[in-house]
């Protein structure tokens, strides 16, 4: 039996979607499948990773993916990360749940090393709490 899908969306597929992906395979564990896309996709963000493995989960053999439009298609839930994907993600039919979650952008974060893993790791952390709900209703 083919596994539900929720894919995970933002325009570089670098850092949000990323950590979104890396948190619903956690602990999605084999009960829904997930992806994440972007609508230019790049590479995964070093400190996606460092943050992500400072709570125990290991994203970097993840990779960076343009969105597939077919499989985006068969998901049960599209959830865009940014701005750029909500405005330009392809459309989805009906039975799709759509959500956006309209969250800072990590990558974005200036100051000292210190002061930019401080904005990983609150997008990092309310991404988990995003994905930890969504996976809730879902269920």
């Amino acid at each position: 039996m083919q596994r539900e899908l929720i894919y995970f969306i933002c325009t570089g597929n670098s850092c949000r979607s990323q950590m979104a992906e890396g948190f619903a395979r956690h602990w999605a564990g084999e009960r829904y499948e997930v992806l994440s896309g972007g609508l230019s996709p790049s590479y995964v963000h070093p400190l996606a990773i460092r943050v992500m493995a400072e709570v125990g989960i290991d994203i970097s053999r993840q990779t960076s993916d343009p969105i597939d439009t077919q499989r985006l298609r068969e998901a049960k839930a599209a959830i865009t990360l940014c701005g750029d994907a909500e405005e330009a993600c392809p459309a989805t039919p009906p039975g799709v749940r759509r959500e956006h979650w309209p969250l800072r952008d990590p990558a974005r974060a200036t100051g000292t090393e210190e002061e930019v893993l401080k904005v990983f790791r609150e997008v990092r952390d309310e991404i988990g709490a995003r994905v930890k709900k969504l996976l809730e209703e879902l269920s």
